[in-house]
């Protein structure tokens, strides 16, 4: 038998993805990992940075270890570029990342908008604006701020919240997504 109906588009799926999403329990800290099972025993980030322009593109775990240097790596790529100074990145959060990029099917890097934040930089940054965070996890090297140009802000959104894996701020008008791996909470429209 044919059918006359075209396949369901990106758009639809991720509908159906966003009410399965909301009718999941929601559990802290659940395990993201689940969501890169079957990803062939690695995990694999590419980013752009928005700021430097410079780009990366890492495989930092293999077979159930992380890849030091790997993460040594994403942790100068995603350093305060205003005054160049890193934190180690909590590969939690890389976790995280992967897990979207893999939920949205996607091998288009992440366009990095704000990774580690230095003190300084946060300070400045909240003489700015009442959105930034006095206790940011940016200073800890545990968030993350991006977007995609083949996704909507809402796409990105429902993925990370679907991780129930940390914190997700949708940032519509700025065209970005928060990511961290702290407490399970949402934000944003």
């Amino acid at each position: 038998m044919t059918s006359n109906t075209p396949p369901p588009s990106r758009r639809a799926f991720l509908r159906v993805f966003a009410a399965a999403a909301a009718a999941a329990p929601v559990a802290a800290n659940a395990d993201v990992f689940g969501f890169l099972r079957g990803s062939g025993d690695i995990r694999r980030l590419r980013m752009i940075s928005d700021r430097t322009g410079e780009s990366i593109d890492t495989i930092y775990w293999i077979d159930g270890e992380y890849i030091p240097e790997a993460l040594g790596e994403i942790t100068h790529f995603m350093r305060d570029w205003r005054n160049n100074k890193a934190h180690r990145i909590d590969a939690r959060t890389l976790d995280i990342m992967a897990a979207v990029q893999r939920l949205v099917d996607t091998s288009e890097p992440f366009y990095l908008i704000s990774g580690y934040r230095s003190p300084e930089t946060n300070a400045m940054l909240r003489r700015r604006s009442s959105g930034v965070a006095r206790n940011s996890l940016h200073m800890r090297g545990e968030a993350a701020d991006i977007r995609l140009h083949t996704r909507s802000v809402g796409e990105l959104f429902t993925a990370a919240s679907f991780c129930s894996a940390g914190g997700v701020g949708k940032y519509t008008s700025s065209n970005f997504v928060h990511m961290d791996c702290g407490p399970v909470r949402t934000w944003g429209r």
